[in-house]
């Protein structure tokens, strides 16, 4: 299957600007609102600015970024008649300027056949459903793509991922739930070499009150996959809720520790205050942002757009 024509991706990235604005409309009314009741006397004194600084911590760009993005806005934007306006436009671009650096789809190296994806992330971040998400947008580029339920600790987790390889039209490797992880991703890859599969995207458990039983498990799959592939995989994708806010900043740490990550996906951006967060990410980690998630749908998994994020955080027009 060929890719969609130019036009048709227009418009679908249109739609999906519109509704990462309106996902993201929590996090840009805390910031427009506060920024206007700040700017009431129009200019930058160390209060307003004190304020400023306060204002981006609270909307989860962490301490370190905050405290960057207000000397930047002190810098500029100086003189006696400065609107909320202008000091969301400068920080619109440095948000930019610090995102567009880790905006990189996750590109699928045909010289590594099937290339094969780790995905991670505690339960309820939305493994699954990114998985299969990104099954629709690979197999839409024309990839044979073949999926891995490897997290056989849930038989809820395994039954989602058949849902998905039927609406997707991928095939999905499975076993019953409580079989070995390791020994399904060993079997997964086996097969995915044999079909000549493009892409191969394998589950993973996500139960981190165990964290030396997880870090184990992650270990062997790795371990079993390099049998048939010494560089498998060839990509680990950590999942982050952005619900969780701060707390996506020890879960990085947490599976950075656990497996070697190689970049985000951020889901759930349709129901939270907190998508400020990514940005802290990004200047602390320096990790790629493949995609954002918003909403379940098929369609709802989009290339990260660092400025169209940077603008709808802020509410400005794209």
């Amino acid at each position: 299957m060929n890719s969609p024509p130019p036009e048709s991706e227009a418009k679908a990235r249109s739609g999906f600007l519109a509704r990462m604005r309106q996902g993201l409309g929590r996090s840009a009314s805390k910031l427009v609102d506060g920024i206007g009741g700040l700017l009431t006397k129009r200019k930058l004194d160390a209060e307003t600015l004190e304020g400023l600084e306060e204002l981006l911590i609270g909307a989860d760009l962490g301490p370190a970024t905050a405290a960057r993005l207000t000397a930047v806005v002190a810098q500029t934007r100086v003189g006696p008649d400065v609107s909320e306006r202008d000091v969301r436009e400068t920080l619109a671009r440095e948000i930019t300027a610090i995102l567009s650096p880790v905006a990189a789809p996750l590109a699928v190296d045909p010289s590594r056949k099937p290339y094969v994806v780790l995905v991670v992330g505690v339960n309820g971040t939305g493994k699954t459903t990114t998985i299969g998400k990104l099954a629709k947008l690979y197999k839409e580029q024309g990839l044979n793509v073949m999926l891995a339920a490897g997290d056989t600790f849930r038989a809820a987790a395994i039954e989602q991922l058949k849902i998905w390889g039927v609406r997707t039209g991928c095939r999905v490797v499975a076993a019953e739930p409580g079989a070995d992880a390791a020994a399904l991703a060993f079997d997964a890859l086996a097969e995915a070499q044999r079909d000549k599969a493009d892409l191969l995207l394998i589950d993973t458990a996500g139960r981190l009150h165990n964290k030396a039983d997880l870090m184990a498990e992650l270990q062997k799959m790795t371990r079993v996959l390099t049998k048939l592939d010494a560089e498998a995989p060839h990509s680990v994708i950590l999942v982050l809720d952005a619900t969780t806010g701060q707390n996506a900043h020890a879960q990085v740490e947490t599976f950075r520790e656990l497996t070697n990550v190689s970049g985000l996906v951020l889901t759930k951006l349709d129901g939270t205050a907190r998508g400020g967060v990514l940005v802290a990410l990004a200047e602390r980690f320096h990790l790629p942002v493949h995609a954002l998630g918003i909403g379940e749908g098929a369609d709802d998994l989009r290339p990260f757009d660092a400025q169209g994020f940077a603008r709808a955080l802020l509410g400005l027009d794209a």
